[in-house]
């Protein structure tokens, strides 16, 4: 069963085309800088590698090229669109009416368009993917996957911020944390790899956005994102934690309107603002080089990831192993370095030497006689996508 999985951003589309259920990835690709002359389309199959540079004007569009190169009949890799049995897409936001993966009727439409004042960057291009699908590819299932699903098991104690009561109970306002499709897929895989009857796990999720899970037995207990996908660690170009308190410092003193401390906050702060730089590759590289505000930015980043741990361990009594995961996680070894160091008391010893290896396998990095394994497991949340597309409609 071929099963498409469409993760559609602001301005950009990520697929995957995933034979189900052998899990043989078919073809991949990534449609970006969507809505300028200039978008950049990548395909690619076991026998081919494209990638295209021209005017992609919008999400439309974009998913028809994608559906071109299918059909292509050179280097396509389906003869008709009906090859395609179910189209399995990525959801941000879910808030409380999804805690499983749902097949997409004109109800589930409306819902997410309603929870997109609290995604506004995600749900409304999630749901341009649903529609434009659904008139490229007529007779496919749809099928959505929440982020926010993996957070559904979160004891009311973590949900609820000690504000009126009324804000919760009639506006929903409450953690309902994000990356729970990659939070998910790295905590099945720990588990198969730990084997262990009960289990006490971090999972950190660290690339543009971070976050941090404790989980209990497979269960999310504890998130580090909350009502939006802004606090918590520090990341690319957002702030993450920040004594609110300074919003209106921002507005009440120096003048910023709302929207220029929202921007502020969630495309100008983070490492970008500590350091100029987004990147964290250039981060670690001006650092190695001397520069004294990039290794302090990696010392309040990696201390922010440390506080989270201690915290989570306590709150779950115990620790049996931490992982690292998404792309800062899989393959910055300054970043796990920084993290692991002095953690000695929490049964964190890290192998330098395994450390530095860079792979694409799930691997410990800890030394023998740590008492907590730091594993290392690269996520893939197309993959998770399929598989829970799958089970839902088998």
């Amino acid at each position: 069963m071929n099963i498409l999985v469409i993760n559609s951003g602001s301005s950009s589309i990520k697929f995957q085309l995933i034979e189900m259920p052998s899990e043989t990835l078919v073809c991949s690709g990534l449609v970006e800088r969507i809505g300028e002359n200039d978008a950049i389309l990548n395909y690619k199959t076991q026998q081919v590698d494209i990638k295209q540079v021209e005017s992609i004007k919008d999400h439309n569009q974009g998913l028809k090229k994608i559906e071109d190169l299918l059909l292509d009949p050179e280097k396509g890799v389906i003869k008709n669109a009906d090859e395609i049995v179910i189209i399995g897409h990525r959801v941000v936001h879910g808030g409380n009416s999804f805690s499983n993966t749902t097949l997409i009727t004109e109800a589930v439409k409306q819902d997410i368009k309603n929870y997109s004042s609290l995604a506004p960057l995600h749900n409304p291009n999630n749901l341009e993917g649903i529609i434009v699908a659904e008139q490229l590819f007529p007779n496919a299932k749809q099928v959505a996957v929440f982020d926010t699903a993996f957070f559904q098991s979160l004891p009311e104690k973590v949900k609820k911020y000690a504000i009126p009561n009324a804000l919760y109970n009639e506006h929903e306002i409450q953690v309902y944390g994000f990356h729970g499709t990659s939070h998910k897929y790295v905590t099945e895989k720990a588990l198969d790899y730990l084997q262990l009857k009960t289990s006490k796990i971090i999972t950190i999720h660290l690339g543009n956005g971070c976050s941090m899970t404790a989980v209990v037995n497979g269960k999310s207990v504890d998130h580090s994102l909350g009502f939006t996908p802004s606090n918590g660690l520090i990341m690319g170009t957002r702030a993450g934690d920040i004594d609110h308190a300074v919003i209106f410092y921002l507005v009440n003193n120096l003048g910023y309107t709302l929207e220029e401390v929202s921007t502020l906050l969630n495309k100008q702060s983070g490492m970008l603002g500590l350091t100029g730089y987004a990147d964290l590759r250039d981060i670690e590289r001006e650092a190695e080089n001397g520069n004294e505000e990039c290794k302090l930015a990696l010392a309040i980043n990696t201390s922010r990831i440390k506080k989270f741990i201690g915290a989570y361990t306590a709150a779950m009594n115990g620790l049996d192993a931490i992982v690292f995961t998404a792309g800062i996680g899989e393959n910055s070894d300054v970043i796990r370095q920084l993290v692991c160091e002095d953690m000695d008391f929490f049964g964190i010893e890290l192998d330098a030497s395994k450390n530095e290896v860079r792979s694409k396998i799930l691997r410990e990095i800890n030394t023998e006689t740590s008492r907590t394994k730091i594993l290392i497991i690269p996520t893939n949340e197309e993959l998770e996508i399929a598989k829970q597309s799958y089970q839902l409609l088998n």
